[in-house]
């Protein structure tokens, strides 16, 4: 019985120390941020934004929101990868200085794309303009911080836009 408890307590995660064992915490944060946000968090962004609002054309007004419970399921995804993407943002060597204000667009990213996915969730499409619209205010704050400004002040002639055009071209 003695052996038992000393054998479960040398396992426990309070008997070992951050490092002791060579299972410390570890991030790779080598992929360079532009592919970053181009593999990851532009694709849910778009998941998200392309199926919601509406296309207004010559022949009319046309819903973009989705039909089936898979389709709503499309948007809860690409909310739920943003939702995570704000807390990687944040992790060692991902951040951009002033590492406090790339933290607070990365949690208001977190925050609104939480609010996104609850609105998916509910199917309520005013909710899910909405809080994709607040989203995307975020995100277009938050490139003009990091992406635009310091290419106007390095004078890059033409910056790049706030975000990049969706899948479809719009």
């Amino acid at each position: 019985m003695i052996a038992a408890c000393a054998l479960l307590a040398a396992c426990s995660p309070a008997a070992e120390k951050a490092g002791e064992s060579g299972g410390g915490t570890k991030f790779n944060t080598t992929i360079p941020m532009t592919e970053y946000m181009g593999h990851v968090v532009d694709p849910a962004a778009f998941m998200y934004w392309s199926n919601s609002g509406s296309d207004i054309t010559e022949e009319g007004e046309k819903e973009r929101y989705p039909t089936t419970d898979e389709g709503w399921d499309v948007l809860v995804t690409g909310a739920t990868i943003l939702v995570e993407a704000g807390n990687t943002l944040q992790l060692p060597h991902r951040t951009r200085e002033p590492v406090a204000e790339w933290n607070k667009y990365a949690q208001m990213m977190s925050e609104r794309a939480l609010l996104a996915r609850a609105a998916a969730e509910k199917h309520d499409k005013q909710a899910v303009f909405d809080e994709g619209g607040r989203l995307y205010e975020v995100c277009v704050a938050c490139h003009q911080k990091f992406i635009i400004e310091p290419q106007e002040k390095a004078g890059v002639a033409e910056p790049m836009a706030p975000l990049p055009k969706t899948p479809d071209g719009k």
